[in-house]
């Protein structure tokens, strides 16, 4: 049976650009070059951690472990407990970084591959794309951690092949539609989010990626102005929600990716409104990678991906078809429409029961954030580990101005007195991490933290 094979860069010529960085274009030609030169000052490990944090170092880093046959490793965290479940996983991984880590693995510094000659110096051969196996591993991508141990799902260059394209298309970014547009991330490359929409998309549709990972709303807005138009903003709400509250002056968009948490339609649409620029939200896990969309400030119904079904079974919905291979159980609460359509209700970790009635905290997320004054917030059900304590709904608030009677007031109009939070806390701010998630072990660290404080609190 032979094996389908698919280019590293979809890019018509070697001189398109494939990526930007600090102002800098960077053509195809010269990202093949590098991938080559690096491919061949790589160590001999077969298990490589990608913690690059330049966007084009990690696509090189990327190219070049396809090329060695190596498997990119990439985990939510760098935690020295991470690290001990990548050994464990992998007893051979090395760690390839753009500036030094305090990472206790053996480190190749991306760098150092340079050191002595530029990968420009021969580029004999340099335009000839490769074509990689569709069958060959490409990565161990792992969960976030958010309902528990963070646990990896490898990835085939076909699969993540088909998953780019499919996006493109529905997105309207397939080669030869529009002109090749730009990609700036606020999410990191090692998250599959960012993975495959600020990596594999551009690379995939014939586009450029920009190298920075913008933070703050002003250096989002550095990195859009520095980039040619078409634009594309890959991002989060928790992103979305600080840049549009600034203040800055914002930049013309062509169009706006999300995901990673539900996106409020009041804050779709005022993005859509201050952008003038379509908002697109992703849905998808780490297991299946992205299989569905939506335009949020438009409607609360997602679309499959072509080719993806979802199936009922056990009381939960099954994942298969297109870039999905296998059969992969989906963690959420999902509503069929029809057989492209649904609606999502949260997690099903999130389902809560108090007194006989259920709810989500998702819903209850939903209701907080949307009081006049808050800028982030969520809900925290801790474990019933101890059967001699009442466990009781807590909440976290950001929310400056805003006393904790006024805030528990307005929650009290919008949910049933059951799941009003004992306590609720107001923080300065909330640890979310770089894709705007908050693991239920940060939450359960400010639940200790806040009981420690007041420990007759309730």
């Amino acid at each position: 049976m032979s094996v389908t094979h698919f280019a590293l860069v979809s890019h018509d010529r070697s001189d398109d650009v494939v990526a930007w960085r600090y102002g800098e274009s960077i053509t195809v030609r010269r990202y093949l070059a590098d991938v080559r030169h690096l491919a061949a000052a790589l160590p001999p490990g077969q298990h490589m951690l990608n913690a690059c944090s330049d966007r084009y170092h990690f696509a090189v880093g990327l190219g070049a472990a396809l090329l060695t046959g190596k498997i990119s490793l990439l985990p939510p965290t760098h935690t020295p407990e991470m690290i001990r479940q990548l050994q464990a996983l992998a007893p051979d991984v090395f760690c390839l970084a753009d500036a030094p880590h305090a990472i206790d693995l053996p480190e190749f510094v991306y760098q150092d591959a340079f050191a002595t000659a530029h990968a420009d110096a021969d580029t004999t051969g340099a335009s000839d794309v490769p074509l990689i196996p569709g069958n060959q591993p490409v990565a161990d991508v792992f969960t976030s951690g958010s309902t528990g141990l963070p646990q990896p799902h490898r990835k085939t260059w076909g699969s993540l092949v088909h998953s780019a394209r499919a996006e493109a298309m529905r997105l309207g970014l397939e080669p030869g539609k529009r002109r090749p547009y730009s990609a700036v991330g606020t999410v990191p490359p090692q998250h599959m989010f960012g993975f495959e929409s600020t990596v594999l998309l551009p690379l995939q549709s014939g586009a450029a990626i920009h190298a920075g990972q913008p933070f703050y709303p002003a250096d989002i807005v550095s990195a859009l102005q520095s980039v040619p138009r078409p634009r594309v903003l890959v991002t989060t709400p928790v992103h979305l929600r600080v840049l549009l509250a600034s203040g800055v002056e914002l930049p013309a968009l062509d169009l706006v990716v999300s995901a990673t948490a539900p996106m409020p339609p009041a804050l779709a649409q005022s993005c859509e409104s201050r952008f003038a620029a379509p908002l697109f939200e992703i849905y998808g896990s780490t297991e299946t990678g992205q299989i569905a969309s939506r335009r949020s400030a438009q409607t609360d119904q997602w679309e499959l991906f072509p080719l993806v079904t979802l199936t009922p079974h056990d009381d939960r919905m099954w994942a298969c078809g297109g870039h999905v291979h296998q059969v992969m159980p989906m963690n959420d609460v999902i509503e069929p429409v029809d057989a492209h359509h649904f609606f999502l209700h949260g997690r099903l970790s999130d389902l809560i029961n108090i007194a006989g009635k259920r709810n989500s905290l998702d819903y209850l997320n939903h209701q907080l954030l949307s009081i006049e004054g808050v800028q982030d917030g969520s809900f925290f059900m801790p474990d019933d580990s101890d059967h001699n304590a009442v466990v009781r709904l807590m909440a976290f608030a950001v929310a400056p101005g805003m006393t904790q009677a006024a805030l528990h007031a307005a929650l009290k109009k919008r949910i049933d007195s059951t799941f009003l939070p004992r306590p609720l806390v107001l923080l300065d701010v909330l640890p979310r991490n770089s894709t705007g998630k908050l693991p239920r072990e940060v939450l359960q660290s400010l639940a200790h933290a806040h009981q420690k404080g007041h420990p007759h609190a309730g």
